[in-house]
């Protein structure tokens, strides 16, 4: 159930961008418990001027490599899966693209459950699914 948003730096290739995609999805199902199938994803690319961020916030060295990942879900989650999700991303996309740490920004959006319609006009995952 989560949408994921994802915001770099124009000018990747599509195969870091599928890089990025895949590891987060990995992280998701390893750690949020999240189907395999269950993958809804939008990637935005921005000029160096409509991607604004600190270089140094909290002491944290940031380059032009900076990419925010913002991921919607239901707020069901314990503190601790949300600390494993983010150690697993930034782990995966060390690995694949060979992002740096420093440059991966994650924001968790917690929603209620019937906040979701994943088609047909339906709230899938309330109780009456209408």
């Amino acid at each position: 159930m989560p949408l994921t948003r994802i915001a770099l730096r124009a000018g990747k290739p599509a195969e870091y961008r599928k890089a990025l995609a895949d590891g987060i999805q990995r992280s998701l199902v390893d750690t949020f418990n999240v189907p395999k199938d269950d993958m809804f994803m939008l990637i935005t690319e921005h000029e160096p001027g409509n991607l604004i961020y600190d270089r140094h916030y909290l002491n944290i060295e940031r380059s032009d490599d900076f990419v925010v990942i913002q991921l919607t879900v239901s707020n069901t989650r314990t503190l601790e899966q949300k600390k494993a999700l983010y150690r697993r991303i930034v782990d995966e996309l060390a690995e694949s693209p060979g992002l740096r740490r420093e440059d991966v920004f994650i924001n968790l959006v917690e929603v209620e459950k019937e906040n979701w319609s994943f088609g047909n006009g339906l709230c899938q995952y309330s109780r009456s699914s209408v």
